[in-house]
């Protein structure tokens, strides 16, 4: 592995992954406020991760793998979770997870085939900023949110860009195994 291991963006991936189960227990429990504060909390330190290890010079191979896997089990707990309290359908939720195994999968591969480890695709962050911004919205009793079928839209934005992306990675994937040159 590149790059220190511990450091801030590391350290800001590992406490995504930590407060999962702490926003499921709080929202479960009806304490929508603090669950609110959680989620903020875990969108900002994923956008700031990022944003850190870019200014301070700290991009690792562990972060690589780290953030994207924080995000993969952010998305992969609430959906499974908002889909056993009926919020989310069936079809979106075996997509999404779905789509994140296979990544995983596939990126795990291309490291122990040909030691490359890929970073995040910028249609995938996208994807994940509006996977966010649907959980945001299912979690925030905001009027506005109540009021206009936000979830819905962003629920088809998110599908569209998990599909979008999930196609990159897999072109990705596909020229690393056949040796051609690939953005990472």
């Amino acid at each position: 592995m590149e790059g220190h291991i511990i450091n801030l963006p590391n350290f800001l991936s590992v406490l995504r992954i930590i407060l999962i189960p702490w926003f499921l227990y709080y929202f479960h429990t009806g304490q929508v406020n603090i669950a609110m504060v959680i989620m903020i909390i875990a969108v900002l330190s994923d956008w700031f991760d990022g944003q850190a290890a870019r200014w301070t010079n700290e991009v690792s191979d562990m972060g690589k793998i780290l953030d994207p896997l924080a995000d993969k089990l952010c998305l992969a707990s609430v959906a499974i979770y908002f889909l056993w309290i009926g919020e989310l359908p069936l079809w979106f939720v075996i997509f999404a997870v779905l789509r994140d195994i296979l990544i995983f999968i596939g990126a795990a591969y291309v490291r122990l085939r040909h030691s490359v480890v890929t970073t995040s695709l910028w249609p995938g962050k996208w994807a994940v900023g509006f996977v966010s911004m649907m959980f945001i919205v299912m979690v925030w009793p905001h009027p506005i949110f109540v009021r206009y079928p936000l979830k819905e839209v962003f629920l088809y934005l998110s599908t569209v860009m998990l599909l979008y992306s999930f196609v990159l990675y897999c072109l990705r994937f596909l020229r690393i195994h056949k040796g051609l040159d690939y953005r990472a």
